[in-house]
């Protein structure tokens, strides 16, 4: 599956879509595929404030644990409570309906520092 063109991704696999001043962050579908079936995700707290490339989140799978970092700096607005129903969206929909949380987006230009689609695309190519 190619990576939204639309979206900016980190190497640890999150994907960010900007709206305005705040940020959507979810996992890239090749992080879900990964990762295997979804069966918990521990969300941050609505008013958190995390620095670029701090965790922000756990993600559990029948295979691991796995840390989810903040991609750019910012305060949660709104996590994406139908995840901790069901968490399964994540591996369903990775880039839609599977969408983590929403944070304020302290510094625009962080999002500079974040991959476009190509490149992260190429990341995947060189890490598997």
């Amino acid at each position: 599956m190619s990576s939204p063109q639309d979206l900016r991704y980190t190497k640890s696999h999150e994907w960010v879509r900007r709206e305005g001043d705040t940020v959507v962050v979810g996992i890239t579908h090749y992080a879900q595929n990964s990762l295997g079936d979804v069966v918990h995700v521990e969300m941050p707290e609505e008013g958190d404030a995390f620095e670029q490339g701090a965790e922000a989140a756990e993600i559990e799978s029948v295979k691991a644990v796995s840390s989810i970092y903040a991609p750019v700096s910012g305060t949660v607005l709104g996590i994406n409570e139908a995840i901790e129903d069901g968490p399964e969206v994540v591996n369903d929909d990775a880039y839609g309906e599977g969408w983590l949380f929403k944070l304020s987006l302290a510094d625009a230009s962080e999002l500079e520092s974040l991959m476009s689609a190509e490149a992260y695309g190429q990341h995947i190519e060189a890490e598997g």
